[in-house]
């Protein structure tokens, strides 16, 4: 549940009085940090045992410390306009053929998610997408609906898609690899249901106005300072996405290495970009307010609610029904709170089931606008570029595409187990 990112928006073209609105708090930000005055709230209180409460700030520490870099790095990357040069590629690639461009964007946003995580692709690829669609004549709504929902569904595969997995990785102690040994046939089948829903719902002829697409003019740095940050943080990236089988669990110190790689490109030939404000203050205060409110309200009455919906059967049933709570859990409240409830109610042993209920909050929230950060930051993207997305129609196919990846996954992972 984030605002808006300012710093999409070019500084050089910002009215004074547009600056001086950015630094007031959104009524979003106000929400964050009165969480988090709650969090506080409950440690000194005593209703949440300082105890366990230190427990929990030292294990979200290393999320914390990747959450940070990885979001900075992406958006440094972005300001080099490697993710433009990307999306201006693909939409050439695909040579105005929309079946072509489909795949590319399948391909280009399950990526994204999968190698950086959730939040990067709707912080920095949807606008993107979007703004892509203008140049080459494109209808917003299926590139949106498809960074939105690829989002959430290619989110499955490995620690660093999504800060569920990172919790769930620790829980059951597996490596990057490891992860991905027990995800890869979930996120295949995820993947596929997803493809499948957007070409019938948003992409197929019927759905879109023309049948080919004008392909853009590619974007190319214009000088050698623009190229030194554009391969600074592309290799910084490279570097990244290379480190993460290696590295296990110091994903995070991985993640700030290339984070401070690019900085110290932009430090060099562009130091007005680096601002305080690259790094998501937002993200992490309502982290560290959710990772003390949900063990309190577990204390009082929410674990008992998860353990009736969960159950601890270790078996085929346990694993649905735990998918079916988290998915559900997600669309009422938020993915972050609905999986660290489910898990504190899973037993230890119960590996299968603990992965269940990680599909169902990573694939579920497509449902509310408010299912999961992904969805929401996707939602103020498309209003913040003027389109339109029928509230009626995303609730349907959401539904409709939660039931059938979430099912098939859980599936995949029971087969695959």
């Amino acid at each position: 549940m984030m605002a808006p990112v300012p710093e999409l928006v070019d500084s050089s073209a910002r009215s004074p009085s547009a600056t001086r609105s950015e630094r007031r708090l959104s009524i979003l930000d106000r929400v964050r940090l009165a969480l988090l005055a709650a969090g506080l709230l409950c440690v000194l209180t005593g209703l949440l045992p300082r105890a366990e409460a230190a427990a929990n700030m030292r294990r979200i520490g290393p999320l914390l410390l990747f959450l940070a870099a990885v979001i900075v790095l992406a958006e440094l990357t972005r300001q080099a306009k490697v993710f433009d040069a990307i999306a201006h590629r693909l939409a050439i690639l695909g040579r105005g053929h929309y079946p072509a461009l489909f795949g590319l964007c399948v391909l280009f946003a399950s990526a994204t998610t999968i190698l950086l995580n959730l939040d990067t692709t709707a912080v920095l690829i949807a606008p993107v997408m979007l703004a892509l669609a203008a140049p080459a004549r494109i209808p917003p709504l299926p590139l949106a609906m498809t960074t939105l929902w690829l989002a959430n569904t290619a989110s499955l595969l490995l620690p660093v898609s999504n800060l569920t997995n990172l919790l769930a990785a620790d829980r059951v102690a597996l490596t990057a690899t490891g992860f991905a040994g027990r995800m890869w046939a979930p996120q295949l089948v995820s993947i596929a249901a997803t493809t499948v829903c957007l070409w019938v719902w948003y992409w197929r002829r019927g759905r879109r106005e023309t049948d080919r697409y004008v392909p853009p003019e590619p974007i190319r740095p214009a000088n050698s300072r623009e190229r030194a940050l554009f391969f600074a943080t592309a290799g910084a990236c490279v570097l990244f996405i290379v480190a993460i089988p290696v590295v296990g669990d110091r994903i995070g110190v991985a993640a700030a290495v290339a984070a401070l790689i690019a900085s110290a490109a932009f430090a060099v030939f562009d130091r007005g970009a680096l601002r305080l404000s690259l790094i998501p203050w937002q993200l992490l205060v309502f982290v560290v307010g959710l990772f003390l409110v949900v063990p309190t309200l577990s204390r009082f009455g929410l674990g008992d609610a998860m353990r009736a919906l969960i159950g601890s059967d270790p078996g085929a049933p346990g694993a649905f029904r735990a998918a079916a709570a988290g998915a559900g859990l997600s669309n009422v409240a938020n993915n972050l709170p609905a999986y660290t409830a489910g898990e504190a109610v899973i037993p230890a042993q119960n590996g299968d089931q603990l992965l269940a209920l990680l599909i169902g909050t990573n694939v579920g929230p497509i449902v509310t606008p408010w299912g999961s950060l992904a969805t929401l930051l996707c939602l103020e993207f498309c209003r913040t570029h003027g389109v339109r997305v029928p509230m009626r129609r995303f609730v349907l196919t959401g539904v409709a595409l939660a039931t059938i990846a979430t099912a098939g996954a859980v599936a995949a992972l029971l087969v695959t187990g």
